[in-house]
């Protein structure tokens, strides 16, 4: 008989941590979407005192720290607060859920805009969104963060002028410098007064809710594809599944400051050269970035495999233009949106599914590995 999943239907924080298979998941928020290298240390050395020296990169540009208990978890937060990681409250910081573009210069608007709409979320009167509701700022020259899960985003036109736009929509609404921090804290107030169950602002779209007549500026596509190299601020680095030990994070923050993507890689600040640290992922054609893993077996309690290590052994298999998503149960908690290949464990063997999530119906069931390797 085939269990079902238990849909948590929020996302782990430090103050609030989640229950995990190998104990508690505690999500750090990085402000502005960076760590400074004394902080990426600093994570670093609390993981390994505090958790089991496993660190998870989130699709939200998060950091998770794995494996920490009941007893260690308030000297984590004290560490984690001494270097200015912890919000005043878990209220707080369940509703300070911002992406931001890994590609900005010191002094630019994107880092003032991150800055001022933390500001905004964290203030009293900030609407009481639904935990997974997320902003991106998205304000280089093109976009980057499309892909990525977000509800409100800010965004340039095709001509540089700065769009506000809901996800969903393919218009945005003409903001200025100064206005776009209230425009966009008045676009989530209209999606709490709007929705009835909805959480997110696609769905509310989709159900048939139509924006305001403000919103009518062609958006831009996005033709960014990540990839690991050099760019002009730095070296990009991919991380396998998105997860790292805690001796690769300490390696990499000699290198430089951090920035957070949500694609399971990380802009090392002023980096010349790719930092040749085990862990990391500097070859653009390696397999392993076109597979998508969620943490799976033991370590989560609902996973019916060991996904990471089933992942690994698929990787090679796949084509040049192939995405693979493996996921340990049917909540597709990695990717829960529509994949080329997806492989959902379950308790008779592995089904798979072309061309969906890990909860639509699959093509083929109960089966091995091998077999898996045969249909790719």
């Amino acid at each position: 008989m085939t269990s079902v999943p238990q849909i948590k239907g929020s996302c782990p924080g430090a103050l609030r941590p989640m229950m995990s298979g190998d104990g508690l998941v505690v999500r750090v928020r990085p402000f502005g979407g960076r760590l400074r290298r004394a902080q990426a240390d600093g994570i670093a050395t609390l993981a390994a005192a505090h958790g089991n020296g496993r660190i998870d990169l989130s699709s939200r540009g998060n950091v998770q720290i794995r494996g920490v208990t009941e007893q260690s978890h308030g000297p984590l937060i004290e560490g984690l607060r001494r270097m200015g990681l912890i919000d005043p409250s878990a209220e707080v910081e369940s509703r300070r859920n911002i992406l931001v573009t890994p590609f900005w210069q010191t002094g630019e608007e994107t880092e003032a805009f991150a800055a001022s709409l933390c500001e905004a979320l964290t203030s009293q009167d900030a609407p009481a969104l639904p935990a997974k509701f997320g902003f991106a700022v998205d304000t280089g020259r093109a976009p980057v963060l499309q892909t990525a899960s977000a509800d409100i985003r800010l965004e340039r036109d095709a001509g540089g002028g700065l769009i506000l736009c809901a996800d969903g929509a393919q218009t945005g609404k003409p903001v200025t410098t100064e206005t776009i921090i209230p425009e966009a804290m008045a676009l989530a107030q209209w999606f709490m007064n709007t929705r009835a169950d909805d959480k997110r602002m696609a769905g509310l779209l989709a159900s048939g809710a139509a924006l305001p007549d403000e919103f009518f500026v062609p958006r831009q596509g996005q033709s960014y594809v990540p990839a690991p190299g050099r760019s002009p601020l730095g070296a990009l680095v991919g991380l396998a599944f998105g997860q790292m030990s805690v001796e690769t994070l300490a390696s990499i923050a000699k290198h430089g400051g951090l920035r957070m993507t949500p694609w399971r890689m990380l802009l090392v600040e002023n980096a010349r050269e790719l930092p040749g640290v085990e862990g990391l992922i500097t070859d653009p054609a390696d397999p392993l970035l076109r597979v998508i893993a969620c943490t799976g077996a033991p370590r989560c309690p609902q996973g019916h495999a060991v996904t990471r290590d089933l992942a690994r052994t698929l990787a090679p298999y796949l084509g040049a233009d192939q995405l693979l998503h493996v996921s340990g149960c049917a909540k597709g908690c990695a990717h829960p949106k529509p994949a080329p290949l997806t492989v959902t464990a379950t308790p008779e063997g592995l089904s798979l599914i072309r061309d969906g999530r890990a909860d639509d119906a699959p093509q083929e069931t109960n089966l091995t590995p091998d077999d898996i390797i045969k249909a790719l």
